[in-house]
C-alpha cells in the first residue's frame, strides 16, 4: 500500500512539473508573438539602446551609399548616417569612405573601409549605448531588404524627410533585416539633431594606430623644433599654433562665388589678412612656432611663410622635414593626420566657413567644456580664433562652438556665428 501511494505521488509531482513547463513554454510564445519588440535589437528606452539580451537576437541594420568629399564632409555624413540609424532603431553596416577628393567620377572615388581609417572596435566601446556600427559579415540573409530613396529638390522638405525616416521606423518595417538606403550622400540628407549629438559620434572617431602614430611624430617634430628655439612660452604656456590657412586655388574660387551669392564679405581671406590677424592674438609671446597647415601644391605661390610678424616662427610640412609622412598616403588620410596636429596645438585659427576647421572647434570645444570651461579668452585651455572675422585690438575673433544648437547647420556650411 506504502509503495503503491509512493507511485502516486511521484506521479502527481511529475505531471505538475510538466504543466509548469508547458505553461512557461505558452506565455514564451505568446509574448513573442504579441510583443516582437522586447526582443529586438535596440529596444528604446530614455533614449538610449538597450543591450542584446542573447547572441541568437536577430540584428537589424542601415546600409548607407559611400561617403565622399573631404574628410570633415565625411565625418558629417557618416556621424548622420549613425543618427538615422539610431534613429530607425537599427544599427549601421560599416559604410565605405573615399580615400581621394574626387567626387564627380564615380570610378576615381577609390573607396576605402571605415576600419581602414578609424578604429572599429573602439568606435562601439565608446559609443556603446548610443549608436552602434555593424559589419556585413552580420548579416544573415543579405537579400533580406527593403530600399529607402531619399529625396530630394526644394519640395523634398525637412519635414517631409522626417516623416518618411519615422514611416520606417514603424513595426511594419521591423520584418526586414536590412533597409538600404539609395539616393545623394548622407552629408546631404536633412538634419534632424543636436549638435550635442552628433558630438557624442565624433568623440568615438579615433584614428588607427598607424595613423595616429604619424600625427605624433609631426607634433614631436613641431615641439622639438620649439624646444630649440629656446623657451617658447606665452601666458597660457604655448607651445605651437596651428593654422588652418584656407588660401588655396580651389578655396579662393569656392568663397569668391559664396561671397557674391550671400552678399558677404568676410568668408574669403588673404594671407596677408591672416598674418596680420594672427600677430595681433593677445597673450601670445615671441618665440612661437606656427604650424601651417595648407596644401602646398594648390597654392598659387610659395610665399606662405614670408611676411609673419617678428618672433612667430612659420612652418609647414616641406620645413619641418615631414612631407614623406605625407606622401605614403591619398587624400583623406593626409587630411585626417593634418586634423590631429591640429586639433593637439595649444592655440587653433582656422577659417569659419570651413567644415574642417569648424569640426576641430567643435573638438576643441568639448575639451574645453569637460575641463569646466565655458567662456572665450586668452587665459583659457584650447582656444580657437577665426581668422576671417575681425576681433578686438586687430586679432581673429574668438570662436566656441555653440553645444544648444538645435541642427549642424552652422557648422556643416560655415557661419559668421561663433557664439563668442
Amino acid at each position: 500500500m506504502d509503495l503503491l501511494k509512493l507511485r502516486f505521488c511521484k506521479f502527481h509531482v511529475n505531471n505538475l512539473v510538466s504543466i509548469c513547463v508547458f505553461l512557461l513554454v505558452m506565455v514564451m510564445i505568446m509574448r513573442t508573438i504579441l510583443l516582437p519588440n522586447s526582443f529586438a535589437f535596440g529596444g528604446s528606452k530614455n533614449g538610449e539602446f538597450e543591450s542584446l539580451k542573447s547572441k541568437d537576437v536577430r540584428m537589424k541594420f542601415l546600409e548607407v551609399p559611400q561617403i565622399v568629399w573631404g574628410l570633415n564632409n565625411q565625418k558629417i555624413a557618416f556621424a548622420r548616417a549613425c543618427l538615422t540609424a539610431r534613429m530607425l532603431n537599427r544599427s549601421l553596416l560599416m559604410p565605405s569612405l573615399s580615400a581621394s577628393l574626387f567626387y564627380k567620377e564615380i570610378d576615381q572615388l577609390q573607396p576605402i573601409s571605415f576600419d581602414k581609417v578609424f578604429n572599429f572596435e573602439k568606435f562601439n566601446s565608446l559609443c556603446n549605448g548610443f549608436v552602434k556600427l555593424s559589419r556585413y559579415s552580420d548579416l544573415t540573409n543579405q537579400s533580406d531588404l527593403i530600399e529607402l530613396q531619399k529625396g530630394s529638390g526644394r519640395r523634398w522638405t525637412i519635414e517631409k524627410d522626417l516623416d518618411q525616416l519615422n514611416e520606417f521606423s514603424k513595426q511594419d518595417f521591423d520584418v526586414y533585416e536590412t533597409i538600404r538606403v539609395v539616393g545623394k550622400n548622407p552629408f546631404l540628407w536633412h538634419d534632424h539633431w543636436p549638435v550635442s549629438d552628433y558630438a557624442k559620434v565624433f568623440e568615438c572617431l579615433v584614428l588607427v594606430d598607424e595613423f595616429s602614430n604619424e600625427a605624433s611624430k609631426v607634433v614631436s617634430k613641431i615641439r622639438e623644433l620649439g624646444s630649440n628655439l629656446k623657451s617658447v612660452v606665452s601666458s597660457n604656456e604655448t607651445s605651437y599654433v596651428a593654422i588652418h590657412m584656407r588660401i588655396e586655388k580651389d578655396w579662393m574660387m569656392h568663397c569668391k562665388k559664396r561671397e557674391q551669392r550671400s552678399n558677404l564679405s568676410d568668408i574669403c581671406s588673404s594671407k596677408d589678412e591672416i598674418t596680420s590677424r594672427v600677430a595681433n592674438i593677445s597673450g601670445l609671446r615671441s618665440p612661437t612656432i606656427l604650424y601651417l597647415a595648407v596644401a602646398n601644391e594648390l597654392l598659387e605661390d610659395d610665399s606662405i611663410l614670408n611676411g609673419w610678424k617678428q618672433g612667430m616662427h612659420p612652418v609647414d610640412k616641406q620645413r619641418l622635414g615631414v612631407v614623406d609622412i605625407y606622401d605614403k598616403y591619398p587624400y583623406l588620410i593626409q587630411a585626417a593626420i593634418d586634423y590631429e596636429v591640429c586639433l593637439k596645438a595649444d592655440v587653433f585659427v582656422g577659417n569659419s566657413y570651413s567644415t574642417f576647421s569648424s569640426l576641430l572647434v567643435l573638438e576643441r570645444t568639448q575639451k574645453m567644456i569637460k575641463m569646466g570651461v565655458s567662456h572665450c579668452g586668452t587665459d583659457v585651455r584650447w582656444p580657437s580664433y577665426a581668422y576671417n572675422l575681425e576681433g578686438e585690438f586687430g586679432g581673429p575673433r574668438p570662436w566656441m562652438t555653440n553645444f544648444s544648437d538645435s541642427s549642424l547647420q552652422e557648422i556643416s556650411y560655415g557661419s559668421n556665428k561663433v557664439s563668442c
